[in-house]
């Protein structure tokens, strides 16, 4: 069996299905059955044996190539959406609900639009519902998502002065946490450490598995240690050089490497042993 990774917008996540007997390269346009019917997607990597992280359940197979006619009523599909969520939007500053427009999609059939927005608690939009209804004559579904999904659904450039992890690659949230800020002796300043959804930015969990396990094995910031200059107390590590900077018992302040500090604390452990 060929795996195929399929994604159906932009920034949706990345699903995977059995490519059958189709030969499919990265940017073909295919047709796959989905729970909500049939839909259009994009390849995103060629067809492989094995994938990470694949779900329990039975993949679905690809169920043909997209043909022109598709991709046409795909644009027309996406053009419609253009148009529903603009007069959905002035319906919203009408009726003074307080919420947040992010995203509108209507199924490839058309038998229910999907409107994605956030707000601070519950918002009561069933006034918006009948105008949605009485304009567009099919099912209507609000979804009320979290400002990380928001990011994802719009995009932007974060500070780093690239795409935003979350709407570029990042298929899951994973759980961000203050601690590993601090892991890294980064800035808690929340302008240094919040990603443009306002909450901590996901890349502080890509080097934390690295910091965590690096500092095992030193001396912690405010630990006696000895080195070839004499005592001192360490004032800060720098784990990507490999270096602590030591406050000398004489007041000078000294950069040490790793290996120098560990070394000595564990020749003063055995001399105290002996």
């Amino acid at each position: 069996m060929k795996i195929v990774g399929i994604q159906f917008r932009d920034y949706g996540k990345i699903h995977y299905f059995n490519s059958g007997h189709f030969v499919l390269k990265k940017g073909d346009k295919v047709m796959v059955e989905t729970e909500k019917g049939q839909e259009l997607g994009t390849v995103c990597f060629e067809p492989k044996s094995s994938v990470e992280n694949l779900p329990d359940k039975p993949l679905r197979k690809v169920f043909r190539l997209a043909t022109s006619k598709d991709i046409e009523r795909f644009e027309k599909r996406a053009q419609q959406e253009e148009e529903i969520y603009a007069f959905c939007y002035e319906k919203i500053k009408e009726r003074s609900l307080p919420m947040c427009l992010v995203s509108v999609e209507r199924l490839i059939d058309g038998s229910k639009i999907m409107i994605y927005f956030t707000a601070d608690g519950r918002v009561d939009f069933r006034e918006l519902v009948k105008d949605l209804v009485q304009k567009y004559h099919t099912r209507i579904e609000m979804k009320q998502i979290g400002v990380r999904y928001k990011a994802k659904m719009v995009g932007a450039l974060g500070t780093c002065g690239r795409q935003l992890c979350c709407s570029s690659f990042l298929s899951n949230f994973e759980p961000v946490s203050i601690r590993m800020a601090k892991e890294q002796n980064l800035s808690l300043n929340p302008s240094k450490i919040s990603g443009m959804c306002g909450r901590l930015m996901c890349c502080l969990t890509y080097e934390y598995d690295y910091y965590e396990k690096a500092k095992k094995d030193i001396p912690k910031i405010g630990k006696k240690v000895k080195t070839i200059h004499g005592e001192g107390r360490v004032i800060r590590q720098n784990l990507l050089r490999k270096t602590l900077t030591v406050m000398l018992d004489s007041g000078e302040e000294i950069e040490a490497s790793f290996d120098d500090i560990v070394n000595n604390a564990s020749q003063t452990k055995c001399e105290k042993k002996e």
